[in-house]
């Protein structure tokens, strides 16, 4: 099976459209996939529910899609500085469900592993808990939480073999690994594309069976939210 694509715009080929949901890896503005988001805006697929832990940052990465009116809702656990998300929920533009970052995870995670729901403590005696089912175990209270899964997955690597096997490198592995197992189509964008065999298999961090589709980046900004330099002695 041919997994590699020239361009990101050719990998979403046959795959995007209106009302879609779509994971997208990154942890602020570290492992975003940058190439991808672009193809997608540049595709015009609207109403989307995006699933991600932020939007972006003004003028970069998610934030494309929010301000070209393609997303309906968020599911996500930071706004952060993200004026723009902050002021289409506010008026009501934008559907926003959010999440503790943990039980985000883990709601992906459970979505890859088949697991319909889970229980946790988190959120508890809050806002998150309204209108969850409860139980108590062991004395203490846990509210339900159930699985997310996705049509597509846009996720971004290190280094990718042909058969899709994925590094990634330090932070920007975040929640690309567990976004990777719970969509039924996953598209990777790679900085680097190495020949098969060259992977230690006890290297790899995402096994190919996961991955559908892998694009060489062609945006490796890897912006930095905020920058702090320490004076000198």
């Amino acid at each position: 099976m041919q997994k590699l694509y020239p361009t990101p715009a050719a990998s979403l080929e046959g795959v995007l459209a209106d009302g879609m949901v779509i994971m997208s890896g990154g942890f602020g503005l570290s492992g975003n996939p940058e190439s991808l988001i672009p193809a997608i805006r540049d595709a015009g697929v609207r109403d989307l529910t995006v699933i991600s832990n932020n939007c972006g940052a003004e003028g970069f990465g998610l934030w494309m899609l929010l301000h070209n009116g393609q997303i309906r809702k968020m599911i996500s656990s930071y706004i952060g500085e993200n004026k723009l998300f902050e002021q289409l929920y506010l008026s009501g533009q934008l559907e926003l469900e959010l999440n503790p970052q943990g039980t985000l995870a883990e709601r992906i995670r459970a979505g890859g592993a088949g697991i319909p729901a889970f229980y946790t403590r988190t959120g508890v005696g809050t806002v998150v808990a309204e209108g969850k089912p409860a139980e108590m175990f062991e004395g203490q209270r846990y509210i339900r939480e159930t699985w997310l899964r996705a049509d597509l997955a846009i996720i971004k690597a290190w280094r990718a073999d042909p058969a899709g096997n994925l590094v990634y490198r330090k932070t920007a592995r975040n929640f690309n690994p567990v976004m990777a197992t719970a969509a039924k189509v996953t598209i990777a964008e790679v900085e680097e594309i190495v020949p098969a065999g060259a992977f230690d298999p006890d290297e790899v961090h995402t096994p190919g069976i996961y991955v559908d589709r892998i694009v060489k980046s062609t945006v490796n900004e890897k912006r930095i939210e905020k920058l702090t330099l320490r004076e000198d002695a």
